[in-house]
């Protein structure tokens, strides 16, 4: 059965048909593409030298472009069972104010590399539980951050943090808006009593609409709330309540993500039964009942696992082709290079990706040495760079436009992406894209596996794979991705 569902807020709005038959026969494991080449491209042969290259080739470009800035925060108090982050569970504060400092020394070293050419448009706290730092703590790192870059006017930037609503009060909400942050995310998952013991995230929707309405109170201009399906003890009953109960708190961005369950990667998984876990025709009816409930209620759905209300900046972005995508998932600010500080945090910044250390003391060894923290990354050919672009067009804008890559790129498109395109008419005979002579267009049957359409320009994973099958060609491959839908 196909249901077809759109929202009425204008007619580049996004719509989206949900066909449980196709999406049965196309899922399998597959990036998200907050990055091209995926974080799993990235190698050790990349290091302190290739950043500095990048950052100077930016230089001689010349001009100021916005920057956006991610910090990494990777404290937690209590242990989620599904979490898959890069976070460190512990009640010793102390561990907090060593990080502090050392993570304070890498901004200043970031903003000497970017000055002249540090205004900040972006700026997103990320974790972990960001608000593990104390008021004082936060006081005193969005202080050193604005000695060290020159932030955009409240009115013109974007400053979001993520906060678990458990460990936050009324005043600290009002403490963050006051600190600077004017867009919100609230961790939720599931407001099930079931799941959340299953899950070890015990969170009263009651506590959490208090904290949504403090943030509103407040003045902040974006509340997003985090979703997960999937769930141990989850069914259609109890995300038809949950839903219920979201559309009541009305956020006004929410994420939701198919919960990946890889406990042979993430140990925390490991004590979640597998008896509680409710199985894939389950799993595919609530996506689409999540899809037809938060559509109905007037969501636009941005694409992959992202809906906005229509007068949100994400949804007008999309509207006016300002979307982008990067590791906070979707993006207003297409034109931004991005500097993400702390453990195991990811910058992008011209044409390469560094990865921090990931353990604390591999950090601050680096740190204790004079350099940055990187420990891995990659500088992209210029192949990877056409396919880049690709990439982050199908899944912001669900169309491409071979004309605009052909004047942009030296390449014909039909010539140079012939087995590509020989792929993509299979998906199109399937129904879930357009091949025009000067046009790629994803279907709303498409929209829901863009990510299974972006797969096919992606010649790093395509190599991966013909390795793997020639190392083993009987034996299965591990499961390195979460599913697409």
């Amino acid at each position: 059965m196909t249901t077809l569902l759109s929202n009425a807020c204008g007619e580049l709005d996004a719509v989206v048909e949900f066909d449980p038959v196709i999406i049965g026969k196309m899922s399998q494991s597959g990036p998200r593409y907050t990055s091209y080449p995926t974080a799993d491209r990235f190698t050790a042969d990349f290091g302190y030298g290739n950043f500095l290259e990048a950052v100077a080739a930016l230089r001689m470009r010349g001009g100021r472009r916005p920057l956006s800035l991610y910090v990494h925060v990777p404290f937690c108090d209590t242990l989620c069972y599904y979490c898959a982050c890069n976070k460190i569970i512990t009640k010793d504060r102390s561990k907090a104010a060593t990080y502090l400092s050392y993570l304070k020394q890498e901004i200043a070293m970031q903003s000497k590399l970017f000055a002249g050419m540090n205004q900040i448009e972006q700026l997103h706290f990320g974790g972990g539980t960001p608000t593990y730092l104390s008021e004082k703590q936060m006081d005193e790192l969005m202080a050193h951050l604005r000695q060290h870059f020159e932030f955009a006017p409240d009115a013109d930037g974007e400053y979001s943090i993520e906060i678990d609503p458990r460990t936050v009060s009324r005043e600290r909400v009002f403490s963050l808006r006051a600190q600077g942050f004017n867009r919100i995310s609230l961790g939720v998952q599931d407001f099930d009593a079931d799941v959340q013991k299953a899950v070890n995230r015990i969170q009263p929707e009651a506590e959490t609409v208090a904290v949504m309405q403090a943030a509103r109170d407040a003045g902040f201009r974006s509340i997003s709330i985090d979703l997960i399906y999937g769930l141990p003890k989850q069914s259609m009953e109890t995300m038809t309540e949950t839903l219920r109960k979201v559309i009541n708190a009305s956020p006004d961005r929410i994420a939701l993500y198919h919960y990946a369950h890889m406990p042979h990667l993430f140990k925390p998984q490991r004590r979640i039964l597998d008896a509680d876990m409710p199985d894939s025709s389950t799993k595919l009816a609530m996506l689409g009942l999540c899809i037809a409930r938060l559509t109905a209620a007037g969501y636009v759905y941005i694409g992959m696992d992202h809906f906005a209300k229509p007068t949100d900046d994400l949804a007008v972005a999309q509207r006016q082709g300002r979307l982008h995508r990067n590791f906070q998932g979707y993006s207003t600010r297409a034109e931004a290079d991005l500097i993400a500080c702390g453990v195991s945090a990811i910058s992008s910044v011209g044409a390469v990706y560094s990865q921090n250390e990931k353990t604390l003391d591999a950090y601050y060894e680096k740190l204790d040495e004079g350099v940055l923290p990187i420990a891995r990354g990659i500088k992209l050919e210029t192949d990877d760079m056409l396919r880049r672009i690709i990439i982050q067009m199908l899944m912001c804008n669900f169309e491409l436009s071979i004309a605009t890559i052909e004047q942009a790129h030296p390449v014909i498109f039909r010539s140079y992406f012939a087995a590509e395109l020989e792929k993509l008419r299979d998906l199109a005979r399937d129904g879930l894209l357009l091949i025009e002579e000067d046009w790629l267009t994803v279907t709303p049957k498409g929209r829901l596996l863009i990510r299974n359409i972006c797969m096919v320009f992606d010649r790093h994973l395509a190599e991966a794979r013909a390795r793997a099958a020639l190392a083993s060609p009987d034996q299965p491959q591990p499961l390195r991705y979460s599913k697409t839908v």
